[in-house]
């Protein structure tokens, strides 16, 4: 199979690698922060003010939903440490600390600043 420009033989490499391990590769995959454990929580956190709770623990990353103001909700607390990842100003301070969490009334989890929960 001869391929007439590089752009038409790296598509049909994606669609070979594709149908071989049933996955699609996208640009950022592998930069983007995993969801990290959650066996260990706390609950009952409320934001100092309203948050956006985010795809990764950065604030140019896809914004999932928000968590009030005072809503009750929970975060992940497995080795009692936040996530590292974008640097943001919220809440007053300037971090660049993350934990994972989001509201009890939601199903929409997400990464949140460290400086607007009271952890």
């Amino acid at each position: 199979m001869k391929f007439t420009s590089l752009g038409t033989a790296a598509t049909a490499i994606a669609l070979f690698a594709t149908a071989l391990t049933g996955a699609v590769a996208t640009a950022g995959t592998a930069a983007a922060a995993t969801k990290p454990d959650c066996s260990s929580s706390l609950v009952n956190v409320k934001p100092k003010q309203t948050v956006n709770l985010r795809s990764s623990p950065k604030t140019s990353s896809t914004a999932l939903g928000t968590w009030g103001k005072g809503q009750k909700g929970g975060v992940c607390f497995d080795d009692r440490k936040p996530t590292t990842g974008g640097s943001y100003t919220a809440c007053g301070k300037t971090s660049n600390k993350w934990y994972f969490g989001g509201p009890n009334s939601s199903s929409v989890e997400g990464w949140v600043p460290a400086t607007c929960l009271p952890i």
